[in-house]
């Protein structure tokens, strides 16, 4: 185990907590044998660039056994590798490889529900009597006035209709929050919770240095399984995240985990908790009092945008217009969470399942494209937490753009897209309906926008694959893509690598106290960071106007040298009582 020490009043130092952790999306990153389909191979072959860049661990998306009903996330053997990714052997020489370099390597566990393909899903299906009926989550029918067979309640899919599938053979209906090829488990059953802790001490076993857990919060559904209020009345099936989110028992099959496995371990664990936007609906799994998890992803920050008609996370990909103070307020609440209970914070704002951040929260266009993507990496690599960065975002990959909804993936996009479709239809009683608003919410926000390729280079599909490619590689890649921007000093990645090695040297930016200056301020973020004799000032102009910024709230930074900027000119080398911010200019100050 860690040798536990203090580095302020609030935290203990741990490697955890200054890693830079890097996702690997690997149908996409890199394509060793011309199928083009990401592997494991291809990922060996990038180990060095991700040392290059300052990466500490590997976190990849899942790669075990599947149908690619949700691309991986539908698992159907927990301790296989699929074979687009390659073989158990590949991934062992993978680990070899990142170890050798000082790396780490963290599997996605996703635990929640398997593929309706895996055998234990398989045998619970056969008959009511089979011994692995209850390890998922079966109901009989109801049904109405007139004698129609109805779903067991009015529970809607996360992935649209409704969150129950009909067993035919056993007149039975199975739960599943997800797709309907995704089952939930029955977490409420120990036999299911022994079971999950043998799979991760499998990898364990093998060499894996930690989890992240997808969707762990939803394990544990409300007694009974009640209808949810009804809160759409347009809609049969209702969102139904109160009934599952946080439920009853998560804490304490969490706690189990934490006990009969990770404890055992020097791991890096991270809990993925959506629809979850109270402070202590989240800190409970990370305050180390609790011995649950090291943290958890809260979404706020990349639900910004999010315009939900009433009910949290009903309306995903319809696009709202936000306002800086916002994003000031959220990063604030939960910079300054409970420190002294030994909250910590998973610091990200991309990843699988978000759209492309220079084109959500910068811009995206030729002119400040470059300065906007180092703008929100400078926000990222000054806030206390553990740092996570996506493929592609260190190159300032953006949204693709101008595509048509059959060229989008995924599932939950076009699950969306006809549902609206057919509502219009209805409701307009004619074929030709407009959808140009619901193509553009896409446009923003869909989840594709994260899929697309890695782009390595300027040779077809952006060098990702010597074959045609699984989906479609961004229009631009052949001048923005990791080669140009290796050579270019002046680069996004470039800039990266400077960003995430100052991160490192200066302890302050990952342990200090963040304290929110001007919160009213629409186009100026700033906020200090201290601790022990340092701090920082960090300052980030959120357009594309040049701005005066006056200090006059901390004057103690009037002097002080100027740590990194995202100008290459170098101006203004120390911190004056107006500091002037040219477009998305940002600078960080030191004292």
């Amino acid at each position: 185990m860690s040798a536990v020490s203090k580095i302020s009043p609030q935290h203990t130092r741990a490697w955890w907590k200054e890693a830079v952790v890097y996702q690997i999306y690997p149908a996409s990153f890199a394509d060793s044998n011309s199928d083009g389909v990401g592997d494991l191979n291809g990922i060996i072959s990038k180990l060095d660039y991700l040392k290059d860049l300052g990466v500490n661990v590997l976190w990849l998306s899942p790669i075990y056994r599947s149908p690619q009903a949700d691309m991986g996330y539908d698992i159907a053997d927990y301790e296989d590798i699929d074979p687009r990714y390659g073989t158990l052997g590949d991934w062992d020489n993978l680990l070899k490889g990142a170890h050798e370099r000082g790396m780490k390597l963290m599997m996605d566990l996703v635990v929640n529900h398997t593929s309706d393909e895996h055998d234990w899903f398989i045998q619970s299906k056969s008959s009511k009597q089979n011994p692995k009926r209850d390890w998922y989550i079966w109901r009989p029918p109801r049904y109405d006035e007139n004698g129609n067979r109805k779903p067991p309640n009015n529970w809607k899919s996360i992935f649209e209709g409704s969150a129950w599938q009909y067993d035919e053979a056993t007149d039975e209906y199975y739960l599943h929050l997800y797709l309907d090829k995704q089952p939930d488990l029955n977490w409420d059953n120990p036999e299911v919770r022994e079971a999950v802790f043998s799979l991760m001490n499998f990898w364990l076993s093998r060499g894996c240095d930690g989890f992240r857990m997808d969707v762990i919060n939803l394990i544990s559904k409300v007694e009974g399984l009640p209808d949810v209020p009804v809160t759409d009345p347009t809609q049969e099936y209702q969102m139904a995240s109160p009934m599952y989110v946080n439920g009853p028992h998560v804490h304490e099959y969490i706690k189990e985990m934490n006990l009969r496995v990770l404890s055992k371990y020097d791991l890096i664990t991270v809990g993925e908790a959506p629809f979850t936007y109270t402070t202590t609906g989240l800190a409970a799994f990370v305050l180390p009092a609790n011995l649950e998890l090291n943290m958890v992803f809260q979404f706020q920050v990349v639900e910004i945008d999010n315009s939900d008609e009433g009910v949290e996370g009903s309306a995903p990909l319809k696009y709202r217009e936000w306002q800086l103070p916002e994003l000031k307020a959220i990063i604030n609440k939960w910079q300054n969470l409970l420190l002294d209970d030994g909250f910590w914070n998973a610091v990200f704002i991309e990843n699988h399942d978000q759209a492309r951040s220079v084109s959500r929260y910068g811009d995206d266009s030729p002119k400040w494209r470059s300065a906007s993507a180092k703008l929100i990496a400078m926000m990222q690599i000054t806030q206390a937490g553990t740092l996570y960065v996506y493929q592609g975002e260190e190159i300032g990959t953006k949204n693709f753009a101008g595509w048509p909804i059959e060229e989008y993936k995924d599932v939950a996009t076009q699950n969306y897209y006809k549902r609206v479709l057919k509502e219009r239809r209805a409701e307009q009683g004619k074929e030709d309906v407009d959808m140009s608003d619901v193509l553009y919410g896409c446009q923003r926000k869909a989840r594709d926008h994260a899929r697309t390729p890695v782009q390595w280079d300027a040779s077809p599909h952006g060098g990702f694959t010597d074959g045609t490619p699984w989906m479609r590689v961004n229009d631009d890649y052949k001048e923005w893509n990791v080669a140009v921007e290796l050579k270019d000093p002046g680069s996004v990645l470039a800039f990266w690598k400077q960003a995430l090695s100052v991160r490192k040297q200066n302890d302050v930016l990952i342990y200090g106290d963040y304290h929110l200056l001007s919160p009213d301020d629409e186009k100026v973020f700033a906020y200090t960071r201290s601790l022990g004799s340092s701090s920082v000032l960090v300052l980030l102009n959120f357009g594309a106007d040049e701005v005066q910024y006056s200090i006059e709230e901390v004057p103690q930074f009037v002097g002080a040298q100027l740590l990194l900027g995202n100008y290459e000119d170098g101006t203004q080398e120390h911190a004056t009582e107006k500091t002037k911010l040219r477009g998305w200019e940002g600078k960080i100050f030191i004292r």
